[in-house]
């Protein structure tokens, strides 16, 4: 398995990956719309995106991190924002390894941590980031703002 930062070259493939990720969240198939979005993802450096990638150069799951700053610590820190396996793939430590490089580029960019969110009903993931390092913060409320259309 080859573990490396996703290209334009992979955009189909990883267009097919961001859907299935979307469905996952109970959100509507969108093809087009993903591709577009992590076209400019990736044109833009707006985000990292890591890939892994089987030796038929099949891409079979994907993380995406934004950058993010910590106004107290004075430093970046990442949002581990999407990861995602194929249902095939899983159960190989494709998830482990594609957190592995997050934690990498965290430490390479000189920030401060990283956080995520998942659902309470994620069980697969709830189980995963724990066992990968990260720790449940008991202490702080996560509130939301929206503006729905």
């Amino acid at each position: 398995m080859n573990y490396r930062k996703a290209t334009l070259k992979d955009l189909d493939q990883l267009s097919e990956l961001f859907n299935s990720y979307r469905m996952f969240y109970h959100k509507p198939t969108n093809l087009k719309g993903g591709k577009t979005f992590l076209n400019e993802r990736i044109s833009n450096k707006d985000s990292e995106i890591f890939v892994a990638e089987n030796f038929e150069h099949k891409l079979l799951g994907f993380t995406q991190l934004y950058p993010l700053f910590s106004s107290t610590r004075m430093k970046k820190y990442w949002l581990l924002n999407d990861l995602y396996v194929h249902p095939d793939a899983r159960g190989n430590g494709i998830s482990v390894a594609l957190i592995q490089k997050a934690k990498t580029l965290v430490e390479e960019s000189n920030a401060c941590g990283m956080y995520l969110e998942t659902d309470k009903t994620n069980l697969i993931g709830n189980k995963l980031y724990p066992k990968t390092g990260f720790k449940l913060n008991t202490t702080a409320n996560f509130y939301e703002w929206t503006v729905e259309k």
